[in-house]
């Protein structure tokens, strides 16, 4: 005979309203007169009472409350995680067939793959594991084991940013870092070193983008600024054009773009600069590329910061635009999740007034589709890449 379950701990919220999103937040919650500890799986209900659904519970954290299902007869326990990552997996595996692309794509993409708080990355054999959220370092050992079936024989590295960690209230401790390995992507060939600083050196979510935009780059002088690992700059030669330059103001990365290139047998240029000063630099020698990348790290986390990062994009593509002659392409690009895809066109509509040109967008697009992003969670659609046209 089976033991029934404890009752799991329930917080009340304040309002009797279905939340919209996943996310509840602190302010919305009223806080149970017991502690439970952070992390902790919880049954949520509204101010009258009625069950809304079970979540992960952290009092200390400003999302108090991350929604996990609403069925009141769904466990969240081992077996839930590795239903969900079984899910996932399939998603890239079975549907969208990422292997035959790359082996350097997204596992899980946190509430897109309904694991909030959970981020999985493929690089060849190492798989990394990032946590977000005191719920999900609670299942650590259920994680790695899903992930070691589908990935067997795979070295798995995890790890959480000390700001989650302070914010979360958990400890996690990382393993050494694994070896550096060589992935591929649509027949090239790069770097990845998680674990190493610079993330991994390599980042998967602009696959297709850059495969797009190396085809509209075939007989063009390249400019890729924000180059990273000089993924764009590589994609670019392979492909045809003429001639490419990559300016990024971190020395070590541009080593590994460097041994990136070198691994294709392509002549990238690459130059550690600000791109500010480097592009100032470019104007004033009359220089001009007729494809160019603008791909900048995140700008912000901070909601208040929104407008001064908005005015830092319109300062770098309105430079960009000074070097990019008649019938040139630019790819804009933005990380930053709190800046809207409306947002962003309103700035370049705004940068187009100010130089006197016109700007056509040819193909907005995002992240690939191993990073999907629930209807409700538009957080989750945090990358923005406009195509356009400079006339």
């Amino acid at each position: 005979m089976n033991t029934p379950a404890s009752p799991l701990p329930v917080i009340r919220l304040k309002s009797d309203r279905t939340p919209g999103h996943p996310w509840v937040w602190s302010a919305q919650v009223h806080k149970p007169e017991t502690r439970v500890p952070p992390g902790s799986v919880v049954d949520v209900e509204d101010a009258k009472g009625r069950f809304v659904g079970r979540a992960f519970w952290n009092g200390h954290a400003r999302i108090a409350l991350r929604l996990l299902t609403n069925d009141p007869d769904e466990a969240i326990d081992a077996d839930w995680i590795a239903a969900r990552i079984d899910r996932a997996v399939a998603l890239r595996s079975d549907l969208l067939q990422l292997d035959r692309v790359s082996d350097a794509w997204r596992v899980v993409h946190s509430e897109g793959d309904g694991l909030s708080g959970l981020v999985v990355d493929r690089y060849a054999d190492i798989i990394v594991i990032e946590y977000f959220a005191a719920g999900m370092w609670r299942f650590r050992e259920a994680i790695h084991a899903a992930l070691l079936r589908h990935f067997p024989g795979a070295r798995l590295y995890w790890f959480a940013e000390n700001h989650v960690q302070k914010q979360e209230s958990f400890d996690c401790r990382s393993p050494e870092a694994p070896a550096p390995v060589e992935v591929h992507e649509h027949g090239l060939r790069f770097h990845a070193a998680p674990g190493y600083g610079h993330k991994t050196g390599f980042f998967a979510d602009q696959r297709e983008n850059r495969h797009h935009f190396a085809r509209l780059a075939k007989g063009r002088r390249v400019l890729d600024l924000c180059c990273n690992a000089g993924g764009f700059a590589v994609h670019a030669l392979a492909a045809g054009a003429e001639s490419a330059t990559g300016v990024d103001m971190d020395p070590g990365i541009l080593e590994i773009a460097r041994a990136n290139a070198a691994a294709n047998d392509v002549p990238v240029k690459f130059e550690a600069a600000d791109i500010f000063d480097w592009l100032r630099g470019a104007i004033a020698r009359g220089e001009q590329y007729d494809a160019v990348i603008l791909d900048p790290a995140k700008l912000t986390r901070d909601r208040n910061k929104v407008v001064d990062a908005l005015k830092k994009y319109f300062a770098m593509n309105r430079l960009a635009l000074d070097v990019i002659p008649p019938g040139g392409l630019l790819l804009t690009c933005s990380c930053t999740g709190l800046v809207s895809e409306e947002d962003f066109l309103e700035m370049l509509r705004r940068v187009a007034l100010n130089a006197g040109r016109e700007i056509q967008v040819l193909h907005t697009a995002g992240a690939g589709a191993d990073h999907p992003f629930r209807s409700d969670v538009p957080e989750g659609r945090y990358l923005k890449a406009v195509f356009c046209r400079v006339m």
